[in-house]
């Protein structure tokens, strides 16, 4: 990785690095893309627009200390994904999914917002979650610039009590955000810890909070906390782990099961050519689905 500076920006240049894939692979809310092809967004109440050219990504209007201490960590640029994915390619199917969309990083996002977004995220399509993440910032986060608003903190929403979160229009999710801030508060639910316990104990911690089961603290210790080891399940991993994995999933890639999860999740849900056209139809159909191929 190689970084200059060039007034206010700062231009980085880095292989193996997919900017959209990173920002639109479903594991944050809050980047939007903007009509010359630039992302912009809020992380840890920091506004940034960043574009790729080829190989060099621009961090629009930033700082070298912010870079250095914010956004070089957010997108993960310092981690070695050459010698992750080289790994993991010895399974030929997360091998496919790298040659397809292997630029995609973890993002390492404040553990607070992860979780609460991923509290949103239940039954829901991404378009609604933005909308109801929008309107959470907009109604009880900070204003940082005209128009754009921080992510609120625990406090800001337990304070209005859970009748000011009628406005989300969230549904059921509400009172689940309610309790996951009042149980942060009152330290029932220490996202500090999380970040380092074993992860079993992780897991339990987040699902004493109403409404986080499974799926949801997957989701949450994966792109919250950076627990890689995490490995969300929803309909498309469920999916490929079917076709795929007649055995489970490798045990030897646990460890950055995360990692694989997420090429295996964009692949799988947004390649064409991933799984074979009869298969698709028999799931639409909801017909019992052909038996796994031998690998």
């Amino acid at each position: 990785m190689k970084v200059n500076t060039n007034g206010r920006d700062i231009e980085v240049t880095i292989d193996g690095f997919c900017l959209e894939d990173t920002l639109d692979c479903g594991q944050s809310f809050r980047w939007e893309k903007n009509k010359d092809g630039s992302f912009s967004g809020v992380a840890y109440s920091r506004v940034l627009t960043i574009s790729q050219h080829g190989n060099k990504l621009i961090f629009k209007n930033t700082s070298s200390d912010e870079f250095e201490t914010l956004w070089k960590v957010y997108f993960d640029l310092e981690t070695d994904y050459s010698h992750i994915k080289s790994f993991l390619c010895s399974d030929k199917t997360i091998k496919s999914a790298c040659s397809y969309a292997g630029g995609i990083r973890i993002l390492r996002q404040d553990s607070w917002e992860a979780l609460c977004c991923f509290i949103i995220s239940q039954n829901n399509n991404i378009p609604r979650i933005k909308g109801i993440v929008s309107r959470l910032c907009e109604n009880f986060g900070k204003e940082l610039e005209s128009g754009i608003f921080s992510f609120p903190d625990p406090q800001d929403i337990f304070d209005g009590g859970i009748e000011a979160l009628d406005v989300l229009r969230a549904g059921f999710r509400a009172g689940y955000l309610y309790d996951a801030a009042r149980k942060v508060l009152n330290g029932e639910v220490n996202l500090e810890e999380i970040k380092t316990m074993p992860i079993e104990d992780a897991r339990t911690t987040l699902m004493k909070i109403k409404g986080v089961g499974p799926k949801v603290a997957e989701c949450a210790l994966l792109y919250g906390f950076y627990r890689v080891e995490a490995f969300p399940v929803d309909v498309w991993i469920k999916r490929a782990l079917h076709y795929f994995y007649a055995d489970g999933f490798p045990k030897e890639y646990e460890s950055v099961g995360g990692i694989a999860q997420q090429y295996i999740f964009h692949y799988i849900r947004t390649c064409e050519d991933a799984i074979p056209d009869e298969y698709k139809k028999q799931v639409r159909q909801k017909k019992a689905p052909p038996k796994v191929p031998q690998r």
